[in-house]
C-alpha cells in the first residue's frame, strides 16, 4: 500500500467506519462485562512483524475496531469502579473526535489561536464552576500528576526565590532541602511530582493524629513555626476512604506562617460543584496552587488535568523563558500555553472540556455529582445491612471503602480472603473494583464517577462481592 499520500481519499471513509461502529458499541456498553476473557486471544492479533508495505487504511482501522471493541477493558462503562476513572460524556467524546480531526498544536497562539482561545475559555469556566478566584492563572495538563507537578514547580520557584535563587535558571545546587508537609493522605502523584522536580519523593513529612492518616493540625502548626518557608500539600479527597484534609485550617496555617499551600484535588475538587458537598473543600480558594483531573469526575477523555496558581506570573517563571529565539514572546492576550506548563507539544485537550461544559453547564455537573454521591450512599447502606460486609469508612463523596467479613472467619485470615476476592472480582469482570490497605486492613474501594452508572450497577456490585466472597469462603 505504501505512501499515505496515496491514501488521502481513505480518511473520511475510515472515520465513517469508526462512526458506524460507535452506535452498536455504545448501545452495548452499559451491559458489557468490564473485560471479556473470551476475547483475550484477540490481543495476539495486535502483534507480528512490522509490515513491509502495509495493509492499507481500511484494513488497519477495521482490525483495530474489531479487536478493540471486543478485547479492550470497557472502562468507560457504568460498572467500572476501579482507579477513579470517569467515562466520557457524549459531548466530550464527540469533541475528542473533533480534536483528532483538527489535530491542532495547542502550545503556541500563532500556531492555533483556536486551541489557545478554547483553553483560555475553559480555564475561566472551570474557575467559575469550582469557585476559584478569576485572577488565578491556569493551564491544562495531561493529568493530575502533571497538574501537581505544575503547582509544586511554582511552589519550588517561590521557595527558592525566598532564598535568593532563581531555581529555573540556576537549579537547586547550594539550596537546603525544601520542607514539604502533609497529612497521611498525601498521594503518590504528589510524591512523584516532587521526585521529578529534584526535591525527593520521600522528603514529605506527614503529621497524623490516627492510623487513617488524618491531619494533626496542632503538630503541623508547631513545625511551621520552626521550619522557615515551607510547602504544605492539602488533599481534597483521599483515595482509600474518600476523606478530606481540613483545607480551610491549612490555609489559616499557611497565612500565619508564610507557607505555600498546594491542594491536590484530583477528584475531590469537584465537591465544590454541589452545595451538599462544597463544605468539604472550603478554603481551596485561598490555596496558592490547586491541581485536579478532568478524566475523573468531569467525565472527559484521557488525558486531561488542570492546574491553577494564585500568582499567574509564577507559571511563566517556572516553565517559560527558554531562550529559544524561534519561539514567540509571551503576550498578555495571546497566551502561549507551552510557556505555562511542563509540556511543549500539546494536543488541544481543551475541546472536550469546552464541549461538556457548554453542553451540560453548571446544573448538569451539579446533578451528576449529587447522583454519584447518592449512589455511593446507597451502596453504603447495602453494605451496612449485609451480615457479611463491613463498611470501614464513612461515605463522604463517592468512594465506598469496605470489606467482606463473613461470620466465623479468623481475623488473621481476613486480609488474604479480601485480597483474593479483589482478584476474583477483576477476573470475573462483571464489575471492576480493586483492593487497597486502609487503616491496616485489606479493603475494597469502588469509586462511583461514571455518568452512566445507575442504581442497578451499584446493586450488581454488592451482589457480585457477596456471591464471589461466598464462593471463596466455603466453610
Amino acid at each position: 500500500m505504501g505512501d499515505p499520500l496515496n491514501a488521502g481519499d481513505d480518511a473520511a471513509e475510515a472515520l465513517g467506519m469508526v462512526a458506524r461502529a460507535a452506535r452498536p458499541y455504545l448501545d452495548a456498553l452499559p451491559h458489557l462485562p468490564v473485560r471479556d476473557a473470551a476475547h483475550a486471544h484477540l490481543l495476539e492479533e495486535l502483534d507480528g512483524p512490522l509490515p513491509e508495505s502495509g495493509d492499507g487504511t481500511m484494513t488497519a482501522v477495521a482490525d483495530l475496531l474489531r479487536i478493540g471493541t471486543r478485547a479492550a477493558t470497557h472502562s468507560s462503562g457504568p460498572r467500572y469502579f476501579h482507579f477513579v476513572v470517569g467515562g466520557s460524556t457524549p459531548a466530550a467524546q464527540a469533541a475528542d473526535w473533533v480534536t483528532s480531526l483538527l489535530d491542532q498544536a495547542a502550545g503556541l497562539w500563532p500556531n492555533s489561536p483556536f486551541a489557545a482561545r478554547a483553553e483560555a475559555v475553559v480555564l475561566r469556566w472551570l474557575k467559575e464552576l469550582l469557585g476559584l478566584p478569576p485572577t488565578h492563572g491556569g493551564v491544562l495538563t495531561p493529568s493530575a500528576t502533571f497538574a501537581n507537578l505544575t503547582g509544586l514547580a511554582c511552589a519550588r520557584f517561590w521557595w527558592a526565590r525566598r532564598h535568593g535563587v532563581d531555581v529555573t535558571a540556576e537549579g537547586l545546587v547550594g539550596l537546603p532541602g525544601m520542607p514539604v508537609f502533609s497529612s497521611g493522605y498525601v498521594h503518590a502523584s504528589s510524591r512523584k511530582a516532587l521526585q521529578v522536580l529534584g526535591l525527593g519523593r520521600d522528603t514529605v513529612r506527614t503529621f497524623t493524629r490516627d492510623d487513617a492518616g488524618r491531619l494533626d493540625v496542632d503538630a503541623l502548626d508547631r513545625e511551621l513555626a520552626a521550619s522557615g518557608p515551607a510547602v504544605l500539600i492539602g488533599n481534597a479527597g483521599e483515595v482509600n476512604g474518600g476523606d478530606f484534609d481540613p483545607i480551610d485550617e491549612m490555609a489559616d496555617l499557611a497565612e500565619r506562617h508564610g507557607a505555600w499551600l498546594h491542594v491536590d484535588g484530583a477528584f475531590g475538587l469537584f465537591a465544590a460543584v454541589s452545595p451538599l458537598t462544597a463544605p468539604l473543600v472550603r478554603g481551596v480558594e485561598r490555596a496558592d496552587s490547586v491541581a485536579a483531573d478532568g478524566h475523573k469526575w468531569l467525565n472527559v477523555p484521557y488525558e486531561s488535568g488542570f492546574a491553577f496558581v494564585r500568582d499567574p506570573l509564577l507559571l511563566g517563571h517556572a516553565f517559560g523563558t527558554w531562550n529559544a529565539p524561534y519561539l514567540p514572546e509571551p503576550d498578555e492576550e495571546r497566551v502561549n500555553y507551552n510557556n505555562l506548563g511542563p509540556e511543549s507539544s500539546r494536543r488541544a485537550r481543551a475541546l472536550p472540556i469546552w464541549a461538556t461544559l457548554r453542553a451540560y453547564g453548571r446544573e448538569g455537573h451539579r446533578v451528576m455529582v449529587e447522583r454519584h454521591r447518592s449512589l455511593a450512599l446507597r451502596l453504603g447502606r447495602r453494605i451496612a445491612e449485609s451480615p457479611d460486609l463491613e463498611l470501614l469508612a464513612p461515605v463522604t463523596l463517592f468512594v465506598v471503602c469496605f470489606r467482606y467479613r463473613p461470620a466465623g472467619v479468623a481475623p488473621d485470615t481476613l486480609d488474604d480472603l479480601n485480597r483474593r476476592l479483589g482478584e476474583e472480582i477483576v477476573e470475573d469482570a462483571r464489575v471492576y473494583a480493586g483492593t487497597t490497605v486502609y487503616r491496616g486492613v485489606v479493603a475494597l474501594r469502588p469509586a462511583i464517577v461514571n455518568w452512566r452508572t445507575t442504581e442497578e450497577d451499584v446493586d450488581l456490585l454488592a451482589s457480585v462481592v457477596r456471591e464471589l466472597g461466598a464462593r471463596l469462603h466455603t466453610p
